[in-house]
C-alpha cells in the first residue's frame, strides 16, 4: 500500500520531480526522507551544485560518475550516468571519462605507492 504524502515531504519530492522532469521519486530521496531536514538540505545542494556555472551540466555530471566510480557507489553511478546522457552526453563522453578515472587512479597509486615527491614548479 502507498504512503499518502503531506506537507514538507509532498513539496520536496514535487520539486524533486519538476526539476529531474521525472515521474518517479528514486530510492535515493526516499531514502532521505525519515529526515526531512536532512532530505530538503541535500536536494538543496544537489540544486545549487549542479546546475550550470563556470562547468555547464554535462561536465559536473561526468565529475559525479568520476568520483561515484572512485567511491564504488554502483547507485550513483547509474543514476547521474542516466543524468548525464539526458543533460547530452554520448556514449563516447562516457567512455572515455571512465577511461580517464582509470588512468588517474593507476597514477595515483603508482605516485602513492613510490612515494614520489611533488615538483618545485607545481607547489
Amino acid at each position: 500500500m502507498k504512503k499518502k504524502l503531506k506537507g514538507r515531504l509532498k513539496k520536496i519530492f514535487e520539486d524533486i520531480k519538476k526539476n529531474r522532469k521525472i515521474n518517479k521519486i528514486p530510492n535515493f530521496w526516499k531514502s532521505l526522507a525519515h529526515n526531512p531536514d536532512n532530505l530538503e538540505r541535500t536536494w538543496n545542494n544537489l540544486k545549487e551544485i549542479m546546475k550550470k556555472g563556470a562547468l555547464d551540466p554535462v561536465t559536473k555530471e561526468l565529475i559525479y560518475v568520476a568520483v561515484s566510480i572512485t567511491n564504488h557507489c554502483d547507485y550513483c553511478i547509474r543514476s547521474h550516468t542516466a543524468a548525464a546522457k539526458k543533460k547530452g552526453a554520448t556514449d563516447q563522453m562516457i567512455k572515455e571519462m571512465i577511461d580517464v578515472v582509470g588512468l588517474a587512479n593507476q597514477n595515483n597509486k603508482f605516485v602513492a605507492g613510490y612515494q614520489v615527491e611533488v615538483d618545485k614548479i607545481y607547489k
